[in-house]
């Protein structure tokens, strides 16, 4: 393994984090009205779940979704369930004032544990991404390098992010569009959810 395809995949998995899925909502959303640290404690959850599936991927862990389809789906099933969850009380507490969706960092942990674990589709993405990338029969070391790579830059990103989004000006502009954005951020999962409900 070279230097060039850790920053290749690097640049893919910058470009993952920046899409906008359920991790990058639900990350901002939790920053913005429950605070700093539990923003970065949800990231914390997104990235260490996000690594354990690059990990799978690395082993084999696609080989059983691929073997087995019914575990795949079941996962998937229950994780666009999941989200359909969050987006419902995302808009059900559009109208509360913000301190009504303050959680400790340990439910923000989780949360972000949960949401990444209740999408099998990361595996697969990274099992692609990985074959794409990596050489063949790397090393252990090598291997362990890739997921504590792809740990870190998790962890670097969302902290960014909830530095970021607990700012006075970002803060205010959120509260001025706070029923508005929550409403959005509600209906992006939902979407996402019911397209891994339904996605065949």
């Amino acid at each position: 393994m070279e230097p060039t395809h850790l920053i290749a995949f690097n640049i893919a998995l910058l470009a993952a984090i920046a899409s906008p899925g359920a991790a990058f909502w639900v990350a901002v959303k939790t920053a913005l009205t429950s605070g700093r640290r539990a923003g970065v404690a949800v990231g914390m959850g997104l990235g260490f779940m996000a690594a354990l599936w690059t990990g799978a991927a690395l082993f084999g862990l696609e080989i059983v979704f691929v073997a087995f389809p019914w575990a795949y789906t079941l996962v998937k099933t229950i994780g666009a369930l999941y989200l359909l969850w969050i987006a419902y009380g995302m808009w059900k507490s559009a109208r509360d004032p913000l301190n009504a969706d303050v959680k400790p960092a340990s439910h923000a942990f989780r949360q972000g544990l949960m949401i990444n674990l209740m999408n099998p589709k990361s595996v697969l993405f990274a099992a692609a991404v990985l074959v794409v990338i990596f050489p063949p029969n790397m090393t252990l070391s090598e291997n362990f390098l890739v997921i504590a790579n792809h740990l870190y830059v998790e962890w670097l990103v969302y902290t960014a992010i909830a530095f970021g989004m607990t700012t006075e000006a970002v803060s205010r502009r959120y509260l001025r569009g706070k029923l508005w954005l929550d409403r959005v951020a509600a209906g992006v999962l939902g979407a996402l959810g019911l397209r891994l409900l339904l996605d065949r």
